[in-house]
Order: structure tokens, then C-alpha cells, then sequence
């Protein structure tokens, strides 16, 4: 299963990391608790919109940056995980024939 939280995460990784930040420094600057912010990362945390406006700001992103990398990832994820159809009789008779 998806969690959006799980891919939210991943996404203020992923670009912390790129930028080289520490968590107490986006923790800091974005006025979230360091123990929170490790949370909302791992996935175990959904923030609040309020949250995450302040997270995107201290990583050089609007909300709307944000959520794009996220929906991004999501479909990724979709399309990864998507069923795959198998081939199915047409009518019972076509099984007992076989």
C-alpha cells in the first residue's frame, strides 16, 4: 500500500540531502522540533499543512513545489505497484473443456 506520508518523507529527505542540511538545521529554520521533523522523514508522522508550508520554506520550496515531488513519487509508486491482468476464461465452459 501507498502512504503519502511515506513518500512525503522521502521527498524532505531527499532534498535536505541534496542540499547538504542537517535535521537541526531545517528543524531550526523551519521552527519544527528536531524529534518531529526525524518523524514526518521516516514516515511514522503525518504534518499539518501549517507544517509543511514551514518545512518547504526552510528547504527552498513552495507547498505547491512540495507536493508535486510528492504526487510524483506517488504515481511512480502506483505504476510500479499496479496489478498486472491475467488472462482470464471467457465462460465456465471454456475451463472445463480444457
Amino acid at each position: 500500500m501507498i502512504l503519502v506520508r511515506h513518500e512525503l518523507g522521502e521527498v524532505l529527505r531527499e532534498r535536505r540531502q541534496d542540499l547538504g542540511l542537517t535535521l537541526r538545521a531545517v528543524a531550526r529554520d523551519s521552527s519544527v522540533s528536531f524529534g518531529y521533523l526525524s518523524e514526518v522523514e521516516r514516515g511514522s508522522k503525518e504534518a499539518s499543512s501549517e507544517v509543511l508550508v514551514n518545512l518547504a520554506g526552510a528547504l527552498g520550496l513552495s507547498l505547491g513545489q512540495l507536493m508535486t515531488s510528492v504526487a510524483e513519487r506517488v504515481n511512480r509508486a502506483e505504476r510500479v505497484t499496479a496489478p498486472v491482468p491475467l488472462p482470464v476464461a471467457e465462460n465456465r465452459s471454456d475451463i472445463q473443456a480444457a
